[in-house]
């Protein structure tokens, strides 16, 4: 059941605001954008043919992407000989495009000022067979799909070959060295590209999309640390993106690197994923366009109920708190930004690792009762509404826990939500609730206390009162004491 999420649809509307053209929701407009080559003006207006063999007649259409979304641009239609053309007056914003093809296979192109090309290919094999004429970022970019078939050719037989041989042996060490000899002729040759092309998009697309080289993992004898390893290498992640360009948000290369930068090469707990997340941001502060979908795109991603992450809430809040402001997120009004920081306020109380709150109203008898008050080591905020199916679920489970566990050791502070005074009272009968249960019809005494997106919603304190678990399964709790136990 769903609970004080009535804001949620600002935060929507913050993060996609106005790129989209009229009438698609789904993708940026082409005649706003600014790149480090030049305005729009100084484009050319787009004419593509194509000479496809092996290619049925139907349907084409030219999908551009922005931010990890694709949009449609054009469409056109292929005639019996594989022929089609894309012609407009209206130039496309730089950045990738993909021509999807009737049998369902796409063809890339790298599109920046020079907008006109001829290519011809064979849909039996792009690779080997494209030839482009006219653009030099599509050329380039189809030139190397070649190239790189040719080095995975080269090296993943010695890949192979490295798993039949023990470490530090002769045979180990010479496959090595082949394996360093084929990298390093990969490097010098891209090298002479981007050096030949230094302010392509191919060049700065292609950068982009390189990994780091952190350490040389080749030499025969290197052995290096894991741990440090991966930290040199997400740090060194985004040292070939160019910030300055914004050809390069046309492309999937930022979105696909920040998947991988903050769902992989972070470990996934809250602070990691915070530290992280500033480290990103800190590069990008001057950088509006890119500050404005990095710190979207991450909030969107921690946004309750969006992760499965223990307290996702924690960097969320952080994200609304420190980087949606009135002096950051220029792009959105006040109001929206007052709803945003409302909501942070109500989740920021209850994050783990913070002294949970204590809550005071009254039980089943009238009487009150607080969380404070009560002994055990381990106390369960237990927030829940009787006619949440998850609840009549998951209560019978919490009253088997309480009955299992001694009362020095584990209490229950049951509290009932979005419900009337008598549907509380005929739930505690109906279920034999043997813990404390109460109700406040105002929801004032848990306000901005324990926050709820989703019932039931499971919190643990420990001995000194501390958050150790919140957004948990009954079947959880025990996992989460023991865990808090070996500490």
């Amino acid at each position: 059941m769903k609970y004080l999420i009535f804001v949620i649809s600002i935060f929507c509307l913050i993060a996609c605001t106005s790129d989209a053209p009229a009438g698609n929701s789904n993708g940026p407009t082409d005649s706003t954008v600014q790149t480090s080559q030049g305005s729009s003006g100084d484009l050319e207006n787009p004419d593509i043919s194509m000479q496809i063999q092996n290619m049925q007649a139907g349907d084409a259409f030219l999908i551009g992407t922005f931010s990890g979304r694709n949009f449609r641009v054009d469409s056109t239609s292929i005639d019996a000989s594989g022929n089609l053309r894309f012609k407009s007056n209206d130039p496309l914003t730089p950045g990738l495009y993909f021509i999807v093809l009737p049998d369902g296979s796409n063809f890339q192109l790298l599109m920046d000022k020079d907008q006109t090309m001829s290519i011809s290919t064979n849909a039996q094999d792009f690779t080997a067979t494209t030839v482009v004429e006219g653009n030099i970022d599509t050329k380039l970019l189809h030139e190397n799909f070649k190239y790189e078939r040719d080095y995975r050719a080269q090296l993943d037989p010695v890949n192979a070959q490295l798993k039949s041989h023990a470490e530090g042996s002769q045979q180990h060490k010479t496959l090595k060295q082949q394996q360093a000899a084929i990298a390093e002729k990969r490097n010098a040759d891209l090298e002479k590209i981007f050096k030949q092309y230094p302010n392509s998009l191919y060049t700065v697309f292609k950068k982009a999309g390189q990994n780091p080289v952190v350490l040389d993992f080749f030499k025969p004898d290197s052995s290096p640390d894991l741990g440090k390893q991966i930290y040199a290498y997400r740090n060194s992640f985004w040292d070939n993106v160019d910030f300055s360009d914004l050809r390069l948000l046309y492309t999937p290369v930022v979105s696909n690197k920040l998947n991988k930068y903050v769902h992989q090469l972070t470990t996934q707990d809250p602070d990691s994923i915070i530290n992280a997340s500033d480290f990103l941001i800190n590069k990008v502060l001057d950088k509006p366009e890119y500050y404005k979908y990095i710190v979207n795109h991450i909030a969107l991603a921690y946004e309750p109920t969006k992760s499965t992450l223990m307290d996702a809430e924690k960097v969320y809040v952080h994200m609304l708190q420190k980087y949606f402001t009135t002096e950051r997120a220029v792009w959105a009004d006040p109001a929206s930004i007052q709803g945003l920081q409302q909501r942070a306020f109500e989740m920021a109380g209850s994050l783990t690792g913070l002294k949970g709150p204590d809550v005071s109203t009254t039980d089943f008898n009238g009487k009150e009762k607080s969380i404070y008050e009560m002994t055990a080591d381990y106390i369960v905020v237990y927030l829940y509404a009787p006619t949440c199916e998850h609840c009549q679920e998951q209560t019978p489970k919490l009253i088997t826990l309480y009955n299992q566990t001694k009362r020095s050791d584990l209490d229950v502070y049951s509290i009932a939500i979005d419900t009337n005074d008598k549907e509380w009272r005929d739930y505690v009968k109906k279920t034999g609730m043997p813990f404390t249960a109460v109700y406040d019809p105002t929801n004032r005494s848990i306000y901005a206390k324990y926050y709820v997106d989703v019932t039931p919603e499971v919190y643990v304190l420990n001995k000194e009162r501390i958050i150790i678990g919140k957004n948990l399964k009954i079947d959880q709790i025990q996992e989460v004491i023991r865990r808090d136990k070996e500490k």
